[in-house]
């Protein structure tokens, strides 16, 4: 098997630093209750700045035509202050690195690579691919998401206005007429209904009790970890996690190797992009075959988090000269899957969400009106 080798001049090759900035180069301050920085904003952009690189326009006098043009903010005062670097000398790369907080060192180290290869416009053009796929398959999500969130957000409020307002209602309508052994689900549905009156607050403060221990947990290297190995494995949302990450990772270094980034600054820029500890783990081992002189199609296998398909393409990719095209097929491909995976999770969750709230709503309904159908047979008899 072609192994992928690294040439040495080419890791010695030095890239800007963001962290390594001068002193005087201050990132501009937030305001208060200042919005940040959204990735809509951030990739729509870069499309624009790509399109106004292909038409030949200078990068002071496209960034300068798109500040003028953005709604006041952070991104139109951080675009306005990179315009001014680069009218004062620094290279875009520089000048974009000084605001590490809104372009990343995936942005920085393809900028840097476009300038070094004097192809800014192209290395632009895929960076701005990049984004937009990444985009769309985060609003895909998202939007997946925001039905069955909102369903089930309106359904519990509906819930707790029953249980808190209309059943002690009826709990004064058995008590007025001497209804005294009460069934046990009715008790329930009483004991219930009387303690969220009484600590109505605990509702809200469950979900930030989760919130905090899970960053609590997460904090911990250990905790971090165990986390993303278990959201890996959870029934049908673990595959759809995997397929994300992996097309992530695919993407990025297929986009980043093709745009001349060098293959160890390639590693270390996607495992800063990944997100969960599972998959950082396996790109360091990767990435210490390779320093080893190893191609990446084994030790990838080996991680065994990397499914057959993708250990095949790469290998293919290598063979053939091409592994940058290759990574980004694979992407494309588990984009497509993840498509399909996310409408099937959808399909799926609508009936979960209607035997939740119907079997909820029935437990009330029947808790209520069983001592009434009791009390009905007694005045009857």
């Amino acid at each position: 098997m072609a192994t992928t080798k690294v040439s040495g001049p080419q890791e010695k090759k030095k890239y800007f630093d963001p962290s390594k900035q001068e002193a005087g180069a201050a990132e501009p301050k937030r305001r208060l209750f200042q919005r940040g920085v959204s990735s809509r904003g951030l990739t729509q952009f870069t499309t624009q700045l790509a399109t106004l690189q292909d038409a030949g326009l200078p990068i002071v006098k496209s960034l300068k035509i798109l500040a003028g043009q953005m709604r006041p903010g952070l991104l139109k005062t951080t675009v306005a202050a990179v315009a001014e670097d680069v009218e004062g000398g620094n290279s875009f790369s520089e000048a974009l690195g000084k605001h590490p907080h809104i372009f990343d060192k995936l942005y920085v180290s393809m900028v840097k690579a476009g300038e070094a290869g004097g192809v800014l416009d192209t290395i632009l053009k895929r960076l701005a691919d990049l984004k937009e796929k990444q985009e769309k398959l985060r609003t895909q999500i998202k939007g997946a998401t925001m039905y069955p969130a909102f369903v089930m957000v309106f359904a519990l409020g509906i819930i707790f206005f029953i249980t808190a307002v209309v059943v002690p209602k009826f709990k004064e309508i058995f008590k007025d007429l001497g209804e005294s052994d009460l069934p046990k689900i009715t008790q329930a549905l009483l004991g219930l209904s009387a303690f969220l009156r009484s600590y109505w607050y605990v509702i809200f403060l469950i979900p930030v009790f989760l919130w905090l221990v899970m960053r609590l947990v997460t904090r911990a290297q250990r905790g971090r970890r165990t986390i993303d190995r278990a959201k890996l494995h959870l029934p049908k949302v673990g595959g759809l996690v995997r397929r994300t990450k992996v097309a992530r990772i695919c993407r990025t270094l297929g986009t980043l190797l093709g745009s001349g980034v060098p293959l160890l600054e390639a590693f270390d820029i996607v495992k800063r992009s990944i997100g969960n500890a599972v998959l950082e783990d396996a790109m360091d081992q990767i990435r210490a075959s390779v320093t080893e002189g190893e191609g990446i199609a084994e030790p990838m296998g080996e991680t065994r988090v990397f499914d057959d398909m993708v250990v095949n393409m790469v290998d293919v990719g290598e063979e053939t000269g091409a592994l940058d095209k290759m990574l980004l097929k694979i992407a494309d491909t588990y984009d497509y899957e993840v498509d399909i995976e996310v409408a099937g999770l959808v399909r799926l969750l609508e009936p979960l969400l209607i035997i939740f709230v119907g079997g909820v709503a029935g437990f009330v309904i029947f808790a209520v009106f069983l001592p009434l159908l009791k009390i009905v047979e007694k005045l009857s008899a």
